[in-house]
């Protein structure tokens, strides 16, 4: 794992507090008096440790997010961690990739080790893609970088405006683009309601009017989902996809040394082969009927689908892991564990495990937390177990068997040295 360096200075004054100024001498006052009798303000404002976040959401902000980075444009260095073994020597020429997620991050990192690439990850450990701003600062990245990767397949929806705003007008890879997309926002045991309603839509068109209303009225990020889960990270053979799609736009960029990618990649593909005939061993060593998993949202579909672990449900009924179960749900979802004898209820790094607990105690589960949580949505510290997505996934692994009381056999060492 390389080293990375933290947010520079441009004048001694943060970036980011740069930014906070430009955005407060944006906004009109309603009164020039009380704007001129404020001098103060200011000063407060460059002289605390204020970062502000944009909602790119909105549209009336992006306007203001542009014109905040051309003020930051002015300062030299990205303020969102970089890589810092990546720096311009006489060797060759240097490039700058913007990678979105920890995951896609990792992977762009694997491919471009030992070249003058400069990667830098706009989504932290412990973030969630699902409900994360870009800040000023991003987009100042985005618009230097030689390369933007994104994870894709849906998952961030805010990046199209981010791009936008950024003025950044090359490529943006879709990691995602060769993947398989599959799964819905039902959890498994809804599938026999879903084709019921199949059945009555078919008897009676008249229903047709009110599901078409219903579905223009879902929320926006159900229909950035529409053709299936976006983690599509979780397997490893869909990691090796996204990696090899990373790589074709890596060796295309000018002047970079394609054959080293290459190397990378080949080197990276065997890695991921022995991750994937490690995690097949340990799932086929335990009953079918005990592969059961029970998660706090619907993260795990590729993984699960791969190797043939039964999602019993997740306690979020959704792919976003913001979203807020019903009562109804809750209940449904404590029958369904009963039914299914699951013993243990998994949170995932990102999330907070109240929910968890209070299912929990009423089904006698034992709830996976801390560090016993599963990194699904984003990769832990540098350094971690789970610092990187062979290590992430390792852990992932070894919590799920553990779940149905096996134990894991020991990591590979090619693994272990990730």
């Amino acid at each position: 794992m390389h080293a990375r360096r933290i947010a520079q200075s441009c004048g001694g004054v943060s970036l980011a507090r740069v930014v906070a100024a430009s955005i407060h001498n944006s906004v009109p006052s309603h009164r020039a008096t009380d704007r001129d009798s404020q001098p103060a303000q200011l000063t407060l404002i460059l002289s605390t440790n204020y970062t502000p976040r944009v909602n790119l959401r909105s549209p009336a902000l992006i306007a203001l997010a542009g014109l905040s980075t051309l003020a930051l444009a002015a300062c030299s260095g990205p303020t969102a961690a970089t890589d810092s073994a990546a720096a311009p020597t006489a060797e060759g020429e240097s490039f700058t990739v913007v990678a979105t997620t920890t995951q896609v991050a990792d992977f762009t990192r694997e491919l471009t080790e030992g070249l003058n690439v400069e990667v830098t990850q706009l989504l932290q450990p412990g973030m969630s893609a699902h409900s994360f701003e870009p800040t000023p600062a991003d987009l100042v990245a985005l618009g230097s970088a030689d390369l933007v990767v994104s994870s894709g397949a849906g998952l961030e929806e805010w990046l199209d405006a981010a791009v936008s705003s950024s003025g950044y007008a090359g490529e943006v890879v879709d990691a995602s683009a060769n993947v398989t997309l599959s799964g819905s926002h039902e959890h498994e045991h809804g599938e026999e309601e879903h084709a019921e309603d199949e059945h009555t839509h078919a008897e009676g068109e008249e229903h047709s009017h009110e599901e078409e209303a219903h579905a223009e009225g879902e929320a926006h990020t159900e229909e950035a989902h529409a053709e299936g889960n976006p983690h599509t990270w979780t397997s490893p053979a869909n990691a090796k996809l996204m990696a090899a799609e990373i790589a074709t736009h890596l060796e295309e960029l000018p002047g970079i040394d394609a054959a080293a990618v290459q190397a990378n990649v080949d080197t990276y593909d065997a890695e991921l082969t022995e991750l994937d005939m490690w995690i097949a061993s340990n799932v086929d060593a335990v009953p079918e009927a005990e592969r059961v998993i029970v998660t706090n949202h619907d993260a795990l579909h590729y993984y699960l689908d791969q190797y043939g672990i039964t999602f019993v449900g997740s306690i979020m009924p959704s792919f976003d892991d913001s979203a807020e179960p019903s009562a109804a749900e809750i209940d449904s979802l404590i029958a369904e564990i009963k039914e299914h004898n699951v013993k243990a209820i998994f949170t995932e790094t990102q999330l907070s495990p109240q929910n968890a607990e209070t299912i929990a105690a009423q089904t006698g589960a034992k709830v996976f937390s801390g560090e016993e949580a599963l990194a699904t949505d984003a990769l832990g510290e540098p350094g971690t177990p789970t610092g990187t997505y062979v290590g992430a996934t390792v852990h992932n692994t070894q919590m799920i068997i553990d779940s149905w009381g096996a134990t894991a056999t020991d990591v590979p060492e090619v693994l272990a040295q990730q």
